[in-house]
């Protein structure tokens, strides 16, 4: 089944499923940078460069699919544990990501969205970030959301908090609490969900990404790190989603109650 193409030149990409029946948004758990670097003898900083090249990889097929929506996770709020050289070379290339691939997603047709507590990030990669969100936001195509210094606890805390205070002054009724309106709160507020959560390096945990988010997001693990990751795992992972049979609690066509 051919799937029409999402990006600037119109060409065909094939996957043997129908278009219907692939993800509308994907989040990516980017992990495996350092161990890959270290197992070619590299510094870990060489991790996160090959890392890059992924991501344009991935974001280039989920144009080319008309995915909807590319989340991935960049820095979680725990990562400012690891050492201050690494720390330094991943908001360094940051910057250069942005300035580097502007144009790549200018031609692309891609919105840049961000989520996180960015405030912590340094002064020229918030303005970066700034800019170059400023510059595609009228672009109509995929949205790449970059989680950076984000945390899925943190997220909620900060929606709890946001609510409470308009409780507290009168502005919302406790009784109008729902789902709806935390979702409002949270920092994906007018995003979908992810449909397929996507992690790389064999590790079989959410690492406190999009908690509130994935709940009904369908997982897939790959042993190979995030530099070996390549288009055909992609698309493998995007076969494998359209297989499963996606019930949200309800009943399967054979009558039986999912778990």
């Amino acid at each position: 089944m051919s799937v029409s193409s999402g990006v600037t030149e119109q060409t065909e990409v094939k996957l043997p499923v129908p278009r219907e029946r692939l993800p509308r948004h994907v989040a990516v758990i980017m992990d495996g940078n350092g161990r890959w670097a270290q197992r070619q003898g590299l510094q870990r900083i060489e991790g996160h460069r090959r890392g890059a090249e992924t991501v344009r990889k991935v974001a280039t097929r989920c144009g080319e699919l008309g995915l909807e929506r590319l989340t991935l996770f960049c820095l979680s709020s725990e990562n400012w544990k690891r050492p201050a050289e690494e720390l330094g070379f991943l908001m360094e290339m940051l910057s250069i990501y942005l300035r580097k691939e502007l144009d790549f997603l200018r031609e692309h047709n891609v919105r840049l969205e961000t989520i996180g507590r960015l405030e912590r990030l340094p002064e020229q990669v918030q303005k970066d970030l700034t800019q170059a969100k400023a510059l595609l936001e009228s672009n109509t195509g995929m949205s790449l959301c970059l989680a950076i210094n984000y945390g899925g606890r943190a997220e909620i805390v900060d929606a709890v908090r946001e609510i409470s205070a308009k409780v507290a002054e009168g502005q919302l009724a406790v009784n109008a609490i729902d789902e709806e309106l935390v979702g409002r709160h949270l920092q994906t507020r007018g995003m979908t969900d992810p449909d397929l959560l996507v992690r790389t390096a064999g590790e079989m945990r959410v690492s406190n990404f999009l908690l509130w988010q994935i709940s009904y997001a369908e997982l897939w693990v790959t042993e190979k790190t995030w530099p070996e990751f390549d288009v055909a795992d992609f698309d493998q992972a995007l076969i494998d989603y359209a297989g499963r049979e996606r019930r949200f609690g309800g009943l399967n066509q054979g009558g039986k109650q999912s778990c």
